[in-house]
């Protein structure tokens, strides 16, 4: 799917963005749940959810901001993206998602999951990334350091439910190209 197929207009609503030490988004993040249970129907949902990022980052690539890592993520799998402004790169990382988000929430799986439960334990992941709040060594550290990730996360944070206007997001004030939803 080609990314033309998109029409997109600002503002753009993001799952989660996490965000560096001074604010920038480094990385978009796409939560979904599937519930196909045919691989080539989930295969689609996920093709075009990726199609998706890749429209949203180079819209906000029109406004001289590179988001520079992309994120998928479904009960399954967690898919790592590099933007370089122009292309979306193949995976340069995949992970089970489970073994992330049981660290977290030892019964996840076991039961009805839903998106803002995946998103709450990625921004937990991600936290402890940055701070070691839960573990000196989160799961998957070593990839995410591997592609280049983990010092971007450095004393940042994560925001969930924002939309992106193609700017900066600022912690204390709201900018005129982003805003939080009530």
């Amino acid at each position: 799917m080609d990314t033309d197929t998109w029409e997109l207009q600002f503002p753009v609503d993001a799952d989660v963005i996490a965000l560096d030490k001074d604010d920038n988004i480094v990385a978009l993040i796409e939560v979904k749940i599937i519930q196909a249970q045919e691989p080539a129907a989930k295969q689609k949902i996920v093709d075009r959810a990726i199609d998706w990022l890749k429209a949203v980052l180079a819209k906000v690539s029109e406004r001289n901001t590179i988001i520079p890592y992309a994120m998928f993520i479904d009960a399954e799998q967690i898919l790592m993206f590099k933007w370089d402004g122009v292309n979306l790169s193949e995976p340069v990382c995949t992970l089970n998602t489970g073994e992330i988000c049981r660290y977290y929430m030892p019964s996840f799986g076991s039961k009805w999951l839903f998106e803002s439960t995946i998103e709450g334990l990625i921004e937990s992941w991600l936290h402890d990334l940055d701070y070691n709040w839960k573990s000196k060594n989160p799961p998957a550290s070593e990839q995410i350091a591997a592609i280049g990730l983990l010092p971007l996360l450095a004393g940042g944070t994560t925001k969930s439910g924002v939309e992106l206007g193609g700017n900066r997001i600022y912690r204390d004030q709201l900018s005129d190209e982003y805003y939080y939803r009530a």
